[in-house]
């Protein structure tokens, strides 16, 4: 047998063994899973039709220069888009689609489902679910070109690389099938060895392999307009793994992508997808199993390297009954922030770079530090505290702030062991740099109210009111404080004793304890504040003591009157 001979024999057994191991199958654009429905392009624009049932329909898609357009369809069984509809001008290249169906949920499975998640509880979630028979619906993801502004219509078939005809060949068992093969026809058998096959050489594999081919380094080539590896596992006992696979290199069908991925041909999904011109180390494993995203020396366990805020998204999809919620999880040179995407991307969380260790801190017990490691209350504030709003900022001279929200009090520390602090609540606007003192405490605990920021007393106003060491409460009552000074005339007060009415009471917070006093609605005008409302007990005491001077005065006359009878006896 001459050499060029037995390369022939050796290339068609190795052929053959491959055909047997590795069965080779092209797909038609037609055969590919699509378990939500069908996308057509041509010159009317896209069309894409679902053959579930479904409240709605989320279509997405990608494209280039960071191109996204998102849009959700009530209830759909077809949508149709022109490029217009999407966008104004749309740069050409491939494009990625994605269409997402949500299940019908009624209002109480909903309210039943919203109720469990608040709660937290996992299994109930689950049970609900089950007993309405919810699942988490399809998705179907797909491809199309716009080449020169115009899309590639998806029905335009590829033709043969080269001028072919159909040769029936036998497949070794009498029944004839149809091939397509070059212009050349190979008339040949399939080749089966019972034997292992050892090839020492490149082999390639596919309609468009010719004589003398070139393989490099190569030591197997696909070469053909669809090249697919399936792996068909012919188990059928039970307990055996089963799963058909499939290795598929670009879409078939006109205006497709450009891919790598791996499809479970039994389950009709496809897990794993490369397109192309993917950027180098898109995802890279070093030996110590860390992987790196757009870099092949990740530092930890995964490392996210890009130009420009590297971010992570979770994406809660309507699919599985649940509202839909997104959110950003991203860091740049400015900040490291958590967005919420659906509730119009704001930033409810922010760390700026350089701030100091255990800027927020919680501790095993569940206590919060700001400032500190080690929070001894439910919230610990180290530094000075400051409470925007429209109205106030709260500024605290001191190091420590604790607040216990279960007990409802604030503990003010000093700068150091036994050295007291004093704490300031100042009131100002928003766009101001200064305000007035509302409450003061000095470092003896006095308080001061209404912009008093030293206190003498235990308690002191603005006004002069104080409250004594003693426990004696001191109205403001100095000249300087006073206008239209005048006596009190003795007929007035003598005319509200007369019409004043004391009376019993018990306040209805607490109908046990009991008073005696009067009713600041029942009181003549001289004693009435303004709201009438309540009453000043020294208002009260000053007609007294009008009426009782007056009635000394009675007194004293009486008195002397008496005397000079007296002697006259």
């Amino acid at each position: 047998m001459s050499a060029h001979v037995r390369s022939r024999v050796l290339c068609s057994l190795f052929v053959a063994m491959l055909l047997i191991i590795v069965p080779l199958t092209v797909f038609a654009a037609t055969q590919s899973p699509e378990p939500v429905g069908r996308m057509t392009a041509n010159a009317a624009g896209l069309s894409f039709q679902i053959g579930s049932d479904n409240e709605s329909v989320t279509l997405t898609i990608s494209g280039p220069n960071n191109f996204q357009y998102s849009h959700q369809f009530a209830a759909a069984r077809s949508i149709s888009l022109r490029l217009r509809d999407i966008g104004a001008t749309l740069p050409d290249g491939s494009y990625t689609y994605e269409m997402r169906l949500s299940p019908r949920v009624s209002d109480g499975v909903r309210s039943q489902l919203a109720a469990a998640r608040e709660k937290g509880d996992d299994a109930a979630l689950e049970r609900i679910r089950n007993d309405a028979g919810l699942r988490e619906m399809p998705s179907q993801s797909g491809a199309f070109t716009i080449m020169n502004g115009s899309l590639i219509s998806s029905d335009v078939n590829e033709p043969p690389s080269g001028p072919r005809d159909k040769v029936a060949l036998s497949n070794g068992t009498g029944t004839a099938k149809s091939q397509a093969v070059h212009n050349a026809p190979v008339r040949a058998l399939d080749v089966v060895t019972a034997d292992d096959a050892i090839i020492q050489g490149s082999a390639c594999i596919g309609l468009d392999c010719v004589n003398n081919e070139s393989f490099g380094f190569d030591t197997i080539r696909l070469k053909e307009n669809n090249t697919r590896i399936k792996f068909d596992d012919t188990s059928t006992s039970a307990g055996f793994a089963n799963h058909d696979w499939q290795l598929t290199a670009n879409d078939s069908a006109s205006g497709g992508a450009n891919k790598f991925s791996v499809e479970d041909i039994t389950a009709a999904t496809v897990p794993m997808t490369i397109t192309g011109s993917a950027p180098t180390n898109s995802i890279f494993v070093d030996s110590t199993g860390r992987v790196g995203f757009r870099t092949s020396t990740p530092v930890l366990d995964l490392h996210v390297a890009t130009s420009n805020t590297p971010a992570m998204r979770l994406e809660q999809n309507n699919s599985g009954g649940f509202t839909a919620q997104t959110w950003d999880v991203a860091g740049n040179e400015a900040n490291f922030f958590v967005r919420d995407v659906t509730g119009g991307s704001r930033l409810p969380f922010r760390i700026r770079p350089g701030a100091p260790t255990s800027s927020i801190d919680i501790n095993a017990s569940g206590f919060v530090g700001v400032g500190t490691a080690s929070p001894s209350e439910a919230l610990t504030v180290i530094g000075a505290v400051k409470v925007n709003g429209t109205t106030s900022t709260v500024t605290a001279n001191t190091t420590s702030l604790d607040y216990l929200s279960g007990g409802g009090r604030i503990v003010v520390f000093g700068a150091s062991a036994g050295t007291p602090a004093t704490f300031q609540m100042v009131l100002k606007s928003s766009d101001s740099t200064t305000g007035t003192t509302a409450l003061a405490f000095d470092s003896s605990a006095r308080l001061g109210l209404g912009g008093v920021t030293s206190p003498s007393s235990p308690i002191q106003h603005q006004n002069g009111a104080t409250l004594s060491a003693g426990g004696v409460w001191t109205n403001a009552s100095s000249r300087a404080l006073k206008q239209d000074i005048r006596d009190l005339d003795t007929k007035d007060a003598l005319s509200v004793l007369k019409d004043i009415q004391p009376v019993t009471y018990s306040y209805k917070i607490d109908p046990t304890e009991h008073h005696v006093g009067f009713i600041a609605e029942d009181v003549p005008d001289l004693v009435a504040t303004k709201d009438r409302k309540g009453l000043s007990a020294m208002d009260v005491v000053a007609v007294l003591t009008s009426v009782v001077k007056e009635q000394q005065k009675t007194i004293d006359d009486l008195k002397a009157r008496l005397d000079q009878i007296e002697k006259k006896q």
